[in-house]
């Protein structure tokens, strides 16, 4: 089969295609011939470090999908045909997060990604595909939309009538939008963009605010709910736009925080989450039960995933820089 590694050239992490044994499953596993992946900004991330050293040979990326191609011994979960996508946390099956289950992220620096014709993987790490979705764009669901699914319902309780802020026009502010309009909550984006925030008129937002126009979008946030702010945040941007959240969340609040767009820097200042008895809510991605959990509502609710590209096998750097890039709205998919 062939599949791509990381590699350090020159100091700088990149990715080459190569050919290699296809796997076979052994005891409690099952082999996905993998049909389309797609990519997240903790791709970029990961393949920076590959120009650090220390992950060559590494397959990239966590969000797959594909058909069940063989099943090793004592596995009766799944048959050949099935469409499955890979959990992010392979390990992570269910109930609270461990430390332990960290390593066995895939595509990180310890456990092969998703980024191959092939993959092996224990039988209880795959979830089903929902039934209205495609392979390809199921693939779209293991890292964003679990990670919006875990911060917004699993830990945070959003509920019809909550209002929800989202910050830019990735996968996981999207799926966080449609979420949030699926149960009849109120939705607030910002975008530097605004046809991106038009196109997220569409889906269901109701406030948008360009940023680049308003960069006090905390004090409009707020004007535009009438002084009580936002009861559920997903943080995604890190220090540059930490505080603004901070100052944006609704009394009884909750900042989900999820991202770090902007980098590491300095922390924020949390004193009003204590006067306005508002949470913040760390979340890195979700477990398999949670992964089914979604499901169930996404095909329950017709949820369609939004994807910005998709790119062909041979494509993948290009797919990499087009991520760089910023530009996209939703997802970017690569087809295998």
């Amino acid at each position: 089969m062939q599949a791509y590694h990381l590699k350090n050239v020159d100091d700088v992490g990149t990715v080459v295609r190569v050919d290699t044994d296809t796997p076979e499953p052994g005891a409690g596993e099952v082999r996905v011939r993998v049909e389309a992946v797609s990519l997240n900004y903790r791709d970029l991330l990961i393949l920076d470090a590959a120009g650090q050293g220390g992950l060559d040979g590494r397959i990239p990326l966590s969000d797959g999908a594909g058909v069940v191609d063989a099943v090793g011994d004592g596995v009766d979960t799944w048959q050949v045909g099935d469409r499955v996508a890979a959990s992010f946390f392979r390990d992570w099956i269910g109930g609270p997060f461990k430390p332990r289950y960290m390593p066995s992220a895939l595509g990180g620096s310890t456990t092969d990604g998703m980024l191959a014709q092939y993959v092996v993987l224990p039988a209880t790490a795959l979830v089903a595909v929902p039934a209205h979705l495609s392979t390809t764009e199921a693939a779209t669901l293991p890292c964003a939309a679990v990670t919006a699914w875990h911060g917004l319902f699993t830990r945070s309780g959003m509920q019809a009538g909550d209002t929800l802020l989202v910050q830019g026009t990735g996968g996981v502010a999207l799926f966080g939008l449609q979420f949030a309009i699926a149960i009849g909550a109120r939705a607030i984006v910002l975008s530097s963009s605004d046809e991106k925030l038009d196109r997220t008129r569409v889906l269901g937002a109701s406030i948008l605010i360009n940023y680049r126009d308003t960069p006090d979008w905390d004090v409009a946030v707020m004007k535009a709910t009438n002084g009580e702010g936002a009861s559920h945040i997903l943080e995604l941007g890190g220090p540059d736009t930490y505080d603004r959240s901070v100052r944006s969340v609704a009394s009884a609040g909750k900042i989900v925080q999820i991202g770090v767009l902007t980098g590491f820097g300095p922390k924020p200042d949390l004193a009003r989450l204590q006067t306005e008895n508002a949470d913040i809510i760390g979340v890195t991605v979700g477990s398999v039960e949670q992964f089914s959990a979604m499901n169930a509502f996404i095909e329950a609710n017709g949820i369609m995933p939004i994807i910005d590209r998709t790119f062909g096998f041979d494509q993948v750097v290009e797919a990499f820089a087009h991520l760089r890039s910023g530009t996209h709205f939703g997802k970017i998919v690569i087809g295998v």
